[in-house]
């Protein structure tokens, strides 16, 4: 029998009161792309990292080749010819593309070399990428490039992919994809991990599944159906979100020529941005990240000033209303950000539902914090988003990124707003837990609140809105009926300039 490029075998890791991996055992070929399920905190996270390096095994083993792989550290995972691409990308933004692969290169070639192995790289995978650019002007899929370059350059027998397609366009989708199978074909193993099953069913030859930090099952992707997979991911059958039947309301949001500067050197600034959300609608706005999302809801949330008569709800003028004052009036927002914008990592749970929960629940009152009703608010959004966390006294960083989504959208939507705003509300979230984030969503919609949800999932944005509008450059399109729009056009209007670039690649 060919032996394995990596071989685990009964790889254990446990924490104090949680064991994240048990006895798992897997085989990776050479050439062959591997996916990793399952929900979020299942255990994808650990497993790869003692591949990696930055986590030891409590017991079990690893081998590379047929000879004993244990790296101390990502240093010695690279050089036995690991690599891994994370979902959040590590890049400096006021350096250039090649400062910034230079930086994660154990002994670099001087920069006239490199940039020219950049370029040579880049071309022969099809990631088109100027080593000369700034990373601060990138685009996300550029940004994402750079990652995958980094990796490239080091020669890599295995390359982990940690939600690669979250932030990209379709047709960066098929850009990405075609290089992943041109590396399988020339015998690079890829461990890939996605919530997105399709895109599973689409690329990956093989399917590991884990679920409470042990392997339950194994597949071949083309042959299960993305259901079959969410299923045995969760153990249980998975629901489909539905829309209850209801008539629209009056306006409760209006946007009107609103241009705003982003407080960021490497933002994009809002142009002449205009919309109407109604009692009981859901504006989904698509967009590739970095162009204008996180100023928009930074607007509407009231943490970025605007002018007199550009936002107002229900007629009323909100420039000038702090982000806690428009709590009060019934505007909330869960940002893109989760871990340091939405949620403060050293804080308890109990402490992050007080933040923005403090004026909408009475969680506090003339300037008395009331703990007990905090800590019973931080448990009901536990029990009602189902977040995985052995209680509200745990600190927001030690969930793992899906759970604590969970309970940022959770804190939000318990609090029965007029307006929500959310930027990307199933970000890195299982299948199932995103179906229930939609779920909630759409409730509360039909409860009569105007939603705004900005996302850069297509999918998402066809399954949940009743309009449709694409930000591209600080610019936001005229909002058109979800019913009947093609995902194949849309993904061309998000990418804007790059979109026709990427149409003729």
């Amino acid at each position: 029998m060919t032996i394995p490029l990596l071989s685990l075998s009964g790889l254990t890791k446990a924490y104090p009161g949680v064991i994240a991996n048990e006895d798992v055992t897997l085989d990776i070929q050479t050439g062959e792309i591997h996916a990793l399920l399952g929900e979020n905190g299942a255990g994808k996270s650990t497993l790869v990292k003692m591949i990696y390096g930055l986590v030891k095994p409590d017991a079990g083993v690893m081998q590379m080749h047929g000879n004993a792989f244990a790296p101390t550290d990502p240093r010695a995972a690279r050089s036995a010819g690991v690599g891994m691409v994370f979902q959040h990308f590590s890049l400096f933004d006021a350096l250039s593309v090649a400062e910034n692969i230079a930086l994660g290169m154990e002994a670099p070639p001087p920069m006239s070399t490199l940039a020219a192995r950049i370029q040579e790289v880049s071309e022969t995978y099809g990631l088109p990428l100027s080593p000369d650019r700034t990373v601060g002007d990138l685009s996300a899929g550029e940004r994402q490039r750079v990652e995958i370059i980094r990796c490239l350059l080091q020669d890599p027998k295995l390359l982990i992919m940690d939600e690669p397609t979250s932030v990209l366009t379709p047709q960066e989708v098929e850009i990405l994809f075609q290089t992943l199978r041109k590396l399988s074909a020339e015998g690079t193993a890829i461990l890939y991990i996605s919530h997105k099953l399709e895109e599973i069913r689409s690329l990956c030859d093989a399917a590991t599944i884990l679920r409470g930090g042990k392997v339950v099952a194994t597949c071949v992707p083309r042959d299960t159906s993305a259901r079959d997979m969410a299923e045995l991911m969760v153990g249980t059958t998975l629901a489909t979100p539905k829309s209850a039947t209801h008539a629209m309301g009056d306006v409760i949001l209006s946007v009107t020529a609103l241009s705003a500067a982003s407080p960021s050197a490497f933002g994009m600034a809002l142009k002449d941005v205009s919309f109407q959300v109604q009692a009981g609608e859901v504006l989904g706005i698509g967009g590739v990240a970095g162009n204008g999302q996180d100023e928009l809801l930074g607007v509407l949330s009231g943490e970025l000033p605007c002018r007199p008569g550009m936002v107002s709800l229900q007629g009323r003028d909100l420039a000038g209303v702090d982000p806690e004052a428009r709590r009060g009036l019934g505007v909330l927002a869960a940002p893109e950000e989760r871990l340091g914008h939405a949620a403060a990592p050293d804080m308890s749970l109990t402490e992050n539902a007080m933040l923005t929960g403090a004026t909408r629940e009475g969680l506090s009152r003339g300037g008395m914090l009331n703990w007990p009703k905090a800590r019973s608010f931080a448990e009901r959004i536990i029990a009602e988003f189902d977040v995985r966390t052995p209680g509200p006294n745990n600190a927001a960083r030690s969930l793992s990124g899906g759970n604590l989504q969970k309970f940022v959208i959770g804190r939000e939507v318990l609090q029965r707003p007029d307006v929500l705003v959310v930027n990307q509300p199933t970000w890195g979230v299982d299948a199932a837990a995103a179906a229930d984030i939609r779920q909630a969503l759409l409730d509360l919609a039909a409860g009569g609140a105007a939603l705004v949800v900005i996302s850069q999932d297509l999918d998402e944005l066809m399954e949940i809105s009743d309009r449709f509008a694409a930000l591209n450059e600080g610019r936001l399109s005229e909002p058109k009926p979800t019913s009947g729009l093609d995902v194949e056009q849309i993904g061309l209007m998000l990418g804007g300039a790059h979109g026709m670039e990427v149409a003729h690649v």
